[in-house]
């Protein structure tokens, strides 16, 4: 059963130079209790692809527009905004990169926590208090009834990314979206975290979205891949699949740009030239203008996704026979 649905969505910004198209006709979908990585450089339109999903993106200055935009079941082209506040939380929740940012500096750890939980449970303060300490247990937080207590600033970024996890799963969610979760922290507490949130995903069966720079962390945490540049699905398919035999130029050079992917002192490769400006992004695929492969078709003529053996797909001129 699809507990996301996404077809043909895009999205577009006000801007005082013009109109930023940051998602230009991207289609996705995730079945129930399973995991999807979206990986893409900074501005592919990772990020505002989910928080369309959800909704947190308001006219006038964003406009979504969608032939399908579906989350567990729900509408979300006409879904009210009250029906939307009982959504988000239920249905879906997302840790967001810094989570300093997320949570009010004003107000304890355990204040907001329990905020959450009641805003979206009939259930008394006392017992939304035992349910954030068992949350906090749940994440591997020591002296939970000390954390509860603290204000945002008095933990670490590891702690409060822990606590950032909790408070989303508070509430039970069928979806936890983590956009780019580790980014802030050491490579220690990385490994940590992530393994934290596959454990959570494979113990309660819930649908789990990792958005990333990062394709290290997809080949540890998901078993099937987005790939998205400038505002599109450039290649999707089977984590396995995608490593071992990537079918996109864009993929193959961000595999090839991984770190440990490069043997003895050979100089890492690098994607030479810059993403799009979405502003006026380039004519046909938006990849052309950095890819040694593009020919006059892919420089006039946006690439269709076509689907291929193995469950995956490309949108690549060189790549269709």
């Amino acid at each position: 059963m699809k507990i996301v649905d996404i077809e043909n969505l895009h999205v577009n910004f006000r801007h005082h130079d013009g109109v930023v198209q940051a998602v230009r006709g991207v289609s996705l979908e995730l079945d129930e209790g399973k995991n999807l990585g979206i990986v893409g450089e900074s501005g592919s339109g990772k990020s505002v692809t989910f928080m369309a999903l959800m909704r947190l993106l308001q006219a006038p200055m964003a406009s979504i527009e969608a032939d399908t935009l579906r989350l567990d079941g729900n509408d979300l082209l006409e879904v009210t905004n009250r029906s939307l506040s009982k959504i988000r939380g239920s249905s879906v929740a997302m840790v967001f990169q810094d989570p300093q940012t997320s949570f009010d500096p004003l107000f304890t750890i355990g204040h907001q926590i329990v905020e959450t939980i009641q805003t979206h449970r009939s259930i008394g303060k006392k017992a939304a208090f035992e349910r954030a300490h068992d949350l906090l247990v749940r994440v591997e937080i020591e002296n939970p009834d000390k954390i509860l207590k603290f204000y945002p600033h008095q933990l670490s970024g590891g702690m409060l990314q822990r606590a950032m996890i909790a408070m989303a799963l508070s509430c039970e969610p069928k979806i936890l979206i983590a956009d780019e979760p580790t980014t802030a922290l050491d490579v220690t507490v990385q490994a940590q975290v992530l393994q934290l949130i596959t454990d959570i995903q494979a113990e309660t069966g819930m649908s789990l979205i990792i958005i990333t720079h990062d394709l290290g962390v997809i080949a540890e945490t998901v078993d099937r891949v987005v790939v998205m540049y400038g505002g599109r699905v450039m290649e999707a398919g089977n984590v396995v699949e995608i490593f071992e035999n990537p079918l996109h130029p864009y993929t193959k050079a961000l595999i090839e740009s991984i770190p440990g992917r490069v043997a003895g002192k050979q100089r890492l490769k690098e994607i030479a030239g810059s993403s799009p400006n979405a502003l006026s992004p380039p004519t046909g695929c938006p990849f052309h203008p950095r890819c040694k492969q593009a020919d006059q078709k892919c420089v006039t003529e946006m690439p269709i996704m076509v689907e291929y053996e193995g469950k995956r797909a490309a949108a690549c001129w060189q790549v269709i026979r």
